[in-house]
């Protein structure tokens, strides 16, 4: 890792905050309540169906910024997600109603939660004199998100995939972020929860990248450079080692 960063990204959900219970529990709750029929292996079914409906998919980047065209191009990106899920676990007649809720569900800031440890780290690396961006594969869902857990202060930058024609581990939207920092590759950290997406799609973009792994459970070795921590608590101090 370089000696001197001036800028420090994140990653966004399951870096910053997470969900409360599970993407799963979520979906199949709404589903119940429009019609589906759960079973014992439904919970299960739905996170392995969004597994595959994911690699299977495109990448969440869309032509137009216009926001009114931006949001219809996420929704329905999202619907054949969720429309490609339920096809395998089992569609219902109340499906449409069903996406047209859960889709405000994940825009509900009152639906995650942010991380004991998150505002402290943010509010320190601010101390030091740190700039701070958040680089996300998240929508525009995002920024209502970021409002109402109160962190969206913090953030001098929001760079996110549909609004950025790339999506992580893509060199360009690293490259996107650094721009609006005004920074090189090695002036700048990025943090996040994927290997692939965020150390991995950071380290080849140039910046140093820190993997957070709360339950160290990724086994995969790190990208020269990189460096794992298993809370953000950890951030602080491991750059100012670096910068010492």
């Amino acid at each position: 890792m370089a000696q001197t960063h001036q800028v420090v990204f994140f990653d966004a959900a399951e870096t910053l905050f997470h969900i409360k219970g599970s993407v799963a529990e979520i979906y199949q709750h709404y589903a119940v309540l429009h019609g589906f029929k759960q079973t014992p292996e439904s919970l299960t079914a739905i996170k392995q169906a969004f597994s595959r409906a994911f690699k299977d998919a495109p990448p969440a980047i869309f032509a137009s910024t216009e926001p009114a065209a931006l949001k219809q191009s996420e929704r329905l990106w999202w619907f054949d997600i969720v429309h490609n899920v339920f096809y395998r676990v089992g569609m219902f007649e109340g499906f449409d109603e069903f996406f047209e809720e859960v889709f405000e569900v994940f825009a509900d800031p009152k639906t995650w939660t942010l991380y004991p440890e998150t505002e402290q780290v943010l509010n320190q690396l601010k101390a030091q004199g740190m700039e701070l961006g958040i680089i996300s594969n998240f929508d525009s869902r995002l920024f209502p998100v970021l409002r109402g857990l109160g962190i969206e202060r913090y953030f001098d930058t929001v760079t996110i995939s549909s609004l950025s024609q790339a999506a992580k581990p893509a060199p360009k939207i690293f490259q996107l972020a650094l721009e609006k920092h005004a920074v090189d590759p090695e002036e700048a950290v990025h943090v996040g929860d994927s290997l692939r997406d965020d150390v991995e799609g950071a380290t080849r973009a140039g910046l140093a990248g820190v993997l957070i792994d709360r339950e160290l459970r990724q086994s995969e070795s790190l990208p020269l450079g990189a460096v794992r921590i298993a809370s953000l608590a950890e951030l602080p101090s491991l750059l100012q080692r670096i910068a010492s």
